[in-house]
């Protein structure tokens, strides 16, 4: 970028991104899925526990969930570099939206079994595969260089407080329309984001079609090595890559286990859940807003510690409200609130290096072996969270792994290269 546009000001870059017409249709296909999953997550996750009533089968669905992601990132990235990414996003949506539905209406006729879960967990993981390397790749094509800090910020905050609203219209309806109605609300969403996602306009396709032609050319394994190329060589990337894991794996306790945190520990139910889930993006979104505004006057390294500070901390916290005689799920709620501030403090940042190392024409299978390292964890925390939530309480359980959660904050700034950027 040439240094007048670096130097374009902040203002400017706001208003340059709202006037970005396609960016904004991606940014409210992002926030009607997210209200739309917001909801799903509530009911499902109480769908499966009532369903089952067993934590390990909880543990087991939630590792399940990124087994297509371990399997088959090293592909599905290389592929999506190949292909229209918008057409994958749409394809993706489309898809998600129909196994919702079918797993709304199973359960509304009885016909849902635990076994059908397995399935249909493995089929919406799969479609993710794909999904997500198309997103990361398609921001930077519609975003330049020195607007993707605010574009990412504008992002995240925006879809918090679109997962907020979902997160408060749950209980009501569930309440209205049972748990399969709730799940056909999100179903739907994922029908009006493929719309809006078909009205993007990429302003460099003869770029994106050069770089089609090129893969073509190339053999599909000799892409994915490249990409695996880059990111040992990106060493501060790769640093990034590896805590993400080890941090994943450390949060796989709170995901796993939160229906029963709320129900054994602090004797809630769903409205409780719903308002652990509320604060928790209300710090994300509170967060994000923050970042945007504020966030370019700090180097990346340090809002990326700070943020790890606070999610140990906060997550360490959350041994307490099982104590407390009054207001549990309050204090519960604000220790969940600090842990979703410090969510958007660590990957928001990290998100935007991503983007902005690594070549746009790589983008696809560099953030597929991405996401499949830092989610490599998540299975093998899962199973253990599960496991040990049959023999030990919750809470206990998130104080052990909040204190590990500290661990990136001693050990990241012995790295001069993190520490710079």
């Amino acid at each position: 970028m040439t240094e007048q546009a670096n130097a374009l000001p902040k203002r400017q870059k706001w208003a340059a991104i709202l006037e970005n017409k396609s960016f904004m249709y991606l940014l409210a296909a992002r926030v009607i899925t997210r209200f739309g999953d917001s909801i799903d997550s509530i009911a499902y996750s109480w769908m499966v526990y009532l369903l089952t009533g067993s934590k390990l089968m909880m543990g087991t669905l939630f590792a399940l969930n990124f087994v297509p992601n371990l399997a088959l990132s090293f592909f599905s990235g290389a592929l999506v570099d190949r292909w229209s990414k918008r057409q994958v996003i749409i394809i993706t949506h489309v898809g998600r939206g129909l196994i919702v539905i079918l797993t709304a209406t199973l359960y509304a006729t009885s016909l849902l079994k635990p076994w059908h879960l397995y399935i249909l967990t493995l089929l919406t993981s799969t479609l993710e595969c794909f999904a997500s390397p198309a997103e990361i790749s398609l921001v930077p094509r519609l975003l330049a260089k020195e607007k993707l800090l605010i574009g990412n910020s504008l992002s995240t905050s925006i879809t918090r407080i679109a997962e907020l609203a979902g997160l408060a219209a749950a209980g009501g309806i569930i309440a209205i329309a049972g748990v399969s109605g709730a799940m056909l609300v999100d179903g739907a969403t994922f029908f009006s984001a493929a719309l809006l996602v078909g009205f993007i306009s990429l302003a460099e396709k003869s770029k994106e079609s050069a770089g089609t032609e090129k893969s073509n050319r190339s053999s599909l394994l000799q892409e994915v090595r490249e990409g695996i190329t880059f990111i040992l060589r990106q060493k501060t990337i790769l640093t990034i890559v590896i805590i993400a894991a080890f941090s994943n794996f450390c949060l796989s306790p709170f995901n796993v286990l939160g229906p029963a945190f709320i129900a054994e520990v602090l004797g809630e139910g769903p409205a409780g859940l719903s308002m652990m889930g509320i604060s928790l993006v209300g710090g994300m979104a509170i967060s994000g807003l923050w970042l945007a505004r504020k966030g370019s006057a700090f180097r990346k390294s340090v809002l990326m510690l700070t943020g790890y500070t606070l999610l140990g901390v906060n997550y360490a916290l959350l041994y307490l409200p099982g104590f407390l005689p009054v207001l549990s799920i309050a204090a519960a709620s604000l220790f969940s609130f600090g842990m979703g501030a410090a969510v958007s403090l660590i990957s928001t940042p990290a998100t935007t290096y991503f983007m902005e190392n690594v070549p746009q024409e790589m983008l696809g299978r560099v953030g597929a072996i991405h996401s499949m390292i830092c989610t490599c964890a998540i299975p093998l925390g899962s199973l253990l969270a599960g496991a040990l939530g049959d023999a030990i309480r919750t809470d206990i359980i998130y104080l052990g792994f909040g204190i590990l959660l500290i661990i990136p904050v001693l050990l990241l700034p012995r790295y001069r290269s993190f520490m710079s950027i």
